[in-house]
């Protein structure tokens, strides 16, 4: 018996302060001021133009403030409420002393400064942490997809502290996306990783197709058998982000058909951010993964696959927030299947009422995740 699970820890000890906000009309500005600006000085040049946006959004960002005078200054502080403006060499910005005036960007241009905007992390609540290791712990799972990991350090300091050195094998390899939420595996002794792909640089006609990755992970089970695990992370629903996830799932099909058509297992999971918009569909933007003779079926699809009374894993579980997934290739042998949801709070104010919880959660912030796990057990 194989057991596969897929959760979304939600980081492991660090977390940027912008994820805190549950309110998305402040941290979806927070996040997208981060992103432009990073864009934006990445010029070889900066207009006129260019450098009123980037005070704009540094403004956003809390990097830069509007003093009693009505002047654009820059915050000094060591604990920054959003971002820090990192700058190793060359002169980026200038303050006049005259505290009437605007500071001003001096940098003409990417040549003549080396910098970037960081999100300011914070350290993740204490007993959350704990509760993910016990979710973690109580899922026993064999190969598990890891999403939303700061990096590989972490991930083996967590398994030694916490999981008591649970898992044999772990990896994570860096993706696209600079705010630390990566993808990573981990496997138990007897399930060895044999070849690694990463899919950072995948293309399509719209450009780099993978928010994170795609990474692609070939394990060897005690038994024998070689299991090709895509681990995924789609773009979030902030924004909307519909098409990016479409062409994301086309990928992934692509990939799951050139390997099954080689005679491969394939097993596709992770958090993919779409939910079916009722009971009788499924996700519009993940049909590639679903339909045109499909090689994949979804385990919420397999008879068997325990659903523990709601039909979603993410905040309230309701249908359209069916958000994680696992697929498997025809002709793997699934015997069971569930949801699990115990470190699973919520942004809810009260304990949820629908599902049981660790009683040492007390609120939102000491949950394990906001996600539920998906597991699947395989006759291997």
């Amino acid at each position: 018996m194989v057991k596969i699970a897929s959760f979304n820890v939600e980081n492991l000890f660090e977390r940027p302060k912008a994820f805190r906000a549950t309110d998305m009309n402040i941290a979806a500005p927070v996040l997208a001021a981060h992103k432009q600006v990073n864009e934006l000085i990445k010029k070889p040049v900066y207009s006129a133009a260019d450098k009123a946006k980037i005070i704009e959004l540094l403004v956003t960002l809390d990097i830069y403030y509007v003093n009693a005078h009505g002047a654009v200054r820059r915050r000094d502080s060591q604990s920054p409420q959003w971002a820090w403006l990192r700058k190793n060499r060359g002169d980026f910005d200038r303050e006049p002393q005259d505290h009437t005036k605007n500071i001003e960007i001096i940098a003409t241009g990417r040549g003549s400064w080396i910098g970037w905007v960081e999100l300011a992390k914070e350290p993740t609540n204490e007993t959350g942490t704990r509760m993910t290791a016990r979710v973690i712990q109580e899922i026993n799972a064999d190969i598990l997809a890891v999403i939303e990991a700061e990096d590989r350090p972490s991930l083996v300091r967590f398994n030694q502290e916490l999981l008591g050195g649970q898992y044999r094998h772990i990896m994570l390899i860096d993706g696209n996306d600079d705010r630390g939420i990566d993808v990573a595996i981990m496997t138990r002794a007897g399930f060895t990783i044999e070849t690694i792909r990463s899919n950072v640089d995948a293309t399509d006609a719209q450009g780099e197709i993978f928010s994170r990755d795609c990474a692609q992970y070939e394990v060897r089970t005690p038994g024998g058998a070689a299991l090709h695990v895509l681990v995924n992370h789609f773009k979030s629903q902030s924004g909307g982000g519909g098409e990016k996830r479409l062409r994301q799932a086309t990928k992934v099909r692509e990939i799951a058909d050139g390997l099954v058509q080689a005679g491969k297992h394939v097993v596709v999971l992770g958090d993919l951010n779409e939910g079916p918009q009722d009971a009788s569909g499924q996700a519009p933007n993940l049909a590639p993964l679903f339909n045109n003779n499909s090689p994949l079926v979804d385990c919420y699809s397999l008879a068997g696959f325990d659903l523990g009374g709601r039909p979603g894993t993410y905040d309230s579980c309701g249908m359209r927030n069916r958000l994680d997934y696992i697929f498997l290739s025809a002709g793997l042998p699934f015997s069971a299947g569930a949801l699990f949801r115990k470190g699973l709070w919520g942004s809810r104010k009260t304990r949820p009422d629908k599902w049981q919880t660790y009683p040492e959660m007390t609120e939102a912030v000491e949950q394990a995740s906001d996600h539920a796990a998906v597991y699947v057990e395989l006759n291997l």
